[in-house]
């Protein structure tokens, strides 16, 4: 029942999330025979005009756009104070012309010798006629009453030019700065601009006529013109604006949680096909519950209330954020359900659903090569490709809902950017579900992380041992396509109890010791000291923070078996098998590939250092006995792992230990030469 509760809270989201009006229901493209029954309207609605006949129509209603400017006294305010001063030296007597000639100049205005811009819709500027605003009121007055910065400075010099005609005038204009005083006194208000000119403008109706209730808009089978679309386009105008649902709302709500619960289905029915073991670990499960609500809500929102920046949204990196954590078995086609709701409910939604998928695809593959550092931008560039293909795609069968290309266009490249942007809240998400990707696994498969050099110098047989088996495990998971770096972190982790006391295990004694450290024990002590550093390395795992899926390693490399050589001469010396529980590991059988690998792999490079004889033979026939040995004792009934990938397993490790014990020729002693 648990597994059914985080569906049940997601079915309740999606209802909330849903909308609460009919969806208009007719898709169609000019060009196109008209799939559906006859048409008819089923009321009145307005026809509206196209954008083109509006801003046409405004044009020439509006004819050039006057260009309004605010009257400023900062301007000559502090001209005049910077004129005043100015030390003209020996030219003194120039400054009251110049004063007197900036107060005649600013009187009638100066503008900027700029052209003046207007949004393109509202057509020419007037370059004769401008309005001025001095205060409350407004004016018109001809550009020929006003002066233009060039032509203030013209003034200004010819002003003093009539008095002082001996004066090297235009030298010291230029030096004193005078010139660079002259700054517009009229500035442009671009918003006043447009405001009025729209308010001209504005008297232009955006409808032509009614479409009348039950007159036909479009026959089955007939082509769909320009005109039909207009209507059409009207029509799903006032549908989606006024008409609303007109039925019960109660049925409004039924449909609503039979579209959620069939969307819910879908997902759980994936997850279950692809990997059921997902819903037993209840992180990855919340997290995939997670990633397909953010994805859900996202579409429903945006659809709701901005549905043109659905192209901004970078849906791809959704199937990155399942990637992460989750078998390539599972990843694709959960991602697929976390776009249905497009599908379902967005206008354009086949376009977006393939567009989108398509890109998590590509997403999916260019990051195996482009995941780290700049190269995501590499890996986002190729999305974007990927995507704009199938937007060119559709635009190239349905140029009739082209809108905007280049603002689509862009909205495509900087999605795809963002990409890049949303990825790292992937490590968030880690920590918050206490999940392991693989960054994190190659941390902790680092051996110069401070655990592992700590197992190096407190047991450094375990960690020669742990190196090997990480070795033979590495070999064993490429060969199946296991997790690599999974089975990695387990091997090198697997036995870090054996730190807790070293000398109880025979690797970690010194070569030329006298005293070993089972001499004095019993058998019962001597088990109860091995199987304990299963228990020691739980302990040391939760203590270091270890994911449980590293720690899980620990507790199955064992699984339930017991110290066969401990047990052996409990046996021989007369013990009651049913007094034997502290030969037994306190674990549990391995359940998946990766734990499966780590057991053989421990048992085969341990028992290998005991072989003599290293010939083809007798390596097929240990591994062999090894794994039929595993079998025999049920180590491998709960186990995840196919008889095929078992032989290939088998097959890897026999060729590991051949590589590892091959044969080398006898070099022949060199001779000393004792001659001087």
């Amino acid at each position: 029942m648990k597994k059914f509760l985080p569906l049940l809270f997601a079915v309740a989201v999606l209802v909330l999330l849903m909308p609460r009006s009919a969806k208009f229901n007719y898709d169609y493209k000019k060009g196109t025979p008209w799939p559906y029954e006859t048409l008819i309207a089923p009321f009145d609605f307005p026809l509206l005009k196209s954008e083109a006949q509006i801003a046409e129509e405004k044009a020439r209603i509006g004819g050039e756009v006057i260009p309004c400017y605010r009257w400023t006294e900062d301007a000559y305010t502090s001209a005049i104070k910077a004129v005043d001063a100015v030390d003209f030296g020996k030219y003194a007597r120039l400054k009251p012309t110049l004063l007197n000639s900036l107060r005649d100049i600013y009187g009638k205005g100066v503008l900027s010798d700029a052209r003046v811009k207007v949004s393109g819709v509202y057509g020419q500027v007037s370059e004769s006629v401008v309005m001025v605003q001095k205060g409350k009121t407004a004016n018109n007055y001809p550009v020929s009453e006003l002066y233009k910065v060039s032509e203030a400075r013209s003034r200004l010099l010819s002003d003093a030019t009539l008095r002082f005609a001996d004066f090297p005038l235009d030298s010291i204009l230029t030096k004193s700065g005078i010139y660079n005083l002259l700054i517009p006194n009229l500035v442009y208000d671009r918003a006043l601009t447009e405001l009025i000119h729209s308010e001209t403008t504005d008297v232009v109706s955006p409808t032509e006529g009614y479409v009348r209730a039950e007159q036909k808009i479009v026959s089955k089978g007939e082509i769909v013109t320009d005109e039909i679309v207009r209507m059409l386009d009207s029509y799903k105008a006032e549908f989606n604006a006024l008409f609303g649902y007109n039925g019960p709302r109660i049925l409004l709500w039924l449909g609503n949680i039979l579209i959620a619960l069939i969307l819910v289905v879908i997902l759980y029915l994936t997850v279950y096909y692809t990997n059921a073991s997902v819903f037993e670990d209840r992180n990855r499960y919340y997290y995939l519950i997670t990633v397909f609500l953010i994805a859900s809500l996202t579409a429903f929102l945006l659809e709701r209330l901005y549905p043109s920046l659905m192209y901004l949204v970078p849906f791809p990196v959704s199937a990155l954020y399942l990637r992460a954590f989750f078998k390539k078995q599972v990843v694709f086609p959960v991602y697929t359900v976390c776009l249905l709701p497009l599908l379902v409910f967005s206008a354009n939604g086949v376009e977006l659903f393939v567009m989108f998928l398509f890109g998590g695809a590509v997403a999916l593959y260019a990051f195996n090569y482009f995941s780290k550092g700049w190269h995501q931008f590499i890996a986002a560039l190729i999305v974007f490709v990927a995507m704009l293909f199938v937007y060119f795609g559709f635009r190239l069968i349905d140029t009739a809902t082209a809108g905007n290309i280049g603002r689509t266009v862009i909205y495509l490249l900087v999605g795809s950017l963002l990409q890049v942007a949303v990825y790292p809240v992937i490590f968030l998400f880690e920590r918050i579900f206490n999940l392991v990707s693989g960054n994190r696994l190659r941390e902790l498969g680092d051996t110069n992380n401070k655990h592992i050099r700590e197992l190096q110098q407190k047991a450094p047989g375990t960690f020669q041992h742990s190196l090997q088996v990480a070795s033979m495990a590495e070999d064993a998971a490429r060969s199946i396509r296991a997790d690599v770096l999974l089975v990695r972190a387990g091997a090198l982790y697997h036995d870090i109890g054996k730190m807790r006391n070293p000398l109880c295990f025979i690797e970690n004694e010194p070569p030329s010791a006298e005293y070993h450290y089972h001499d004095h024990l019993s058998p019962k002590e001597s088990g109860r000291a091995i199987v304990r550093h299963v228990t020691d390395g739980m302990e040391l795992a939760k203590a270091w923070g270890l994911p449980t899926v590293v720690a899980d390693f620990i507790q199955t490399h064992h699984g339930t078996s017991c110290t066969r050589y401990f047990y052996n001469q409990y046996i021989e010396a007369g013990g009651d098998p049913a007094d034997a529980a502290d030969f037994f590991y306190p674990g549990r059988k391995p359940s998946t590939v990766e734990q499966v690998l780590l057991m053989i792999c421990d048992s085969v490079e341990a028992a290998s250092r005991t072989l003599r004889d290293h010939s083809p033979e007798t390596v097929s026939q240990f591994v062999e006995g090894i794994v039929e040995g595993k079998i025999r004792e049920g180590q491998l009934s709960d186990a995840d792992i196919s008889i095929r990938d078992l032989r290939t397993v088998k097959e890897t490790l026999k060729a590991h230990l051949a590589g590892v014990y091959h044969e080398r020729i006898e070099y022949p002693k060199e001779e000393t030469n004792n001659q001087q």
